[in-house]
């Protein structure tokens, strides 16, 4: 059984082709970039959802069903590097960082959380898996993140590195299913999202990880009252900035455009795009 269900990119374009050659390690193909997004609405729409379904939703919960939007608009995106080649995911998912306390130590650690096609789940599906999710993380109950952490905990320092490489290699160039020695399986998921909103910061530009094998990255920043203008007005907005990151090798600025686009329309007008609330 593969450790991820794939079929191969074909017919190429020759600027794909020229990037996969230029480019050996995922070190080197990062291309970053910053998008400002209006929040009114969403901050209107998150009051609204929460008094209707008396679940707590949040600003991270819609973000992750609009990057499954984003997925499913933008495949390309979706997708991973295999012998230099892209493969493209048949289903989507979505990591979130998810910060913690390591409980042997008391540092603080970062574990995530998956939510698997948030696509196919309505907002109410993807609070509720997300508070399941997190709730098992920081509890040390959540047996994916358990096992990796119980595996990263047996390795001296000197052999991190070789480790990881070695894991990436089976889980994701030769695509096998390694849950037997205690690897989960699809751990990233096809994008990762961070939150560093919610440490106060009002943006952030994340690295790529090159064992995980996700060529997109998002850190979500605070909401600030800023002064933008609309029709030739200079008025007050709530805004956020999103911080991304992705792999060249994969993604160009025509994907991103797109995926710009598809995420404000989603969050700048939430009650056209989101679960309806009656």
């Amino acid at each position: 059984m593969p450790n991820l269900p794939l079929h191969k990119k074909k017919n190429l374009s020759a600027f794909r082709k020229s990037a996969l050659g230029t480019w050996n390690t995922p070190y080197d193909p990062t291309v970053y970039g910053v998008l400002s997004i209006k929040m009114d609405e969403a901050l209107r729409y998150i009051d609204a959802f929460r008094e209707h379904t008396g679940k707590h939703l949040t600003v991270s919960h819609m973000v992750a069903k609009a990057i499954g939007a984003v997925l499913e608009e933008v495949p390309d995106a979706n997708a991973l590097l295999r012998f230099n080649q892209i493969y493209l995911r048949d289903s989507i998912g979505v990591f979130f960082q998810v910060v913690m306390n390591d409980p042997e130590t008391g540092e603080i650690d970062l574990s995530g959380a998956t939510i698997q096609k948030p696509n196919e789940k309505t907002l109410e599906q993807i609070v509720d898996e997300f508070a399941i999710k997190v709730s098992g993380v920081r509890g040390g109950n959540d047996e994916a993140m358990k096992s990796s952490r119980d595996l990263m905990s047996r390795i001296p320092p000197w052999a991190v590195s070789p480790v990881l490489r070695l894991t990436s290699l089976l889980s994701y160039t030769l695509n096998l299913d390694m849950r037997w020695a205690g690897i989960p399986k699809d751990l990233f998921g096809s994008v990762m999202i961070t939150n560093v909103g919610s440490l106060g910061l009002p943006y952030a530009l994340v690295p790529l990880v090159p064992y995980s094998r996700v060529p997109l990255l998002l850190a979500l920043g605070s909401i600030e009252d800023r002064a933008v203008v609309e029709d030739g007005q200079l008025v007050a907005r709530k805004v956020m900035d999103v911080g991304a990151t992705f792999d060249h090798r994969i993604l160009d600025g025509g994907h991103a455009a797109k995926m710009h686009r598809i995420v404000t329309a989603w969050m700048e007008h939430p009650f056209e795009h989101f679960d309806a609330l009656d």
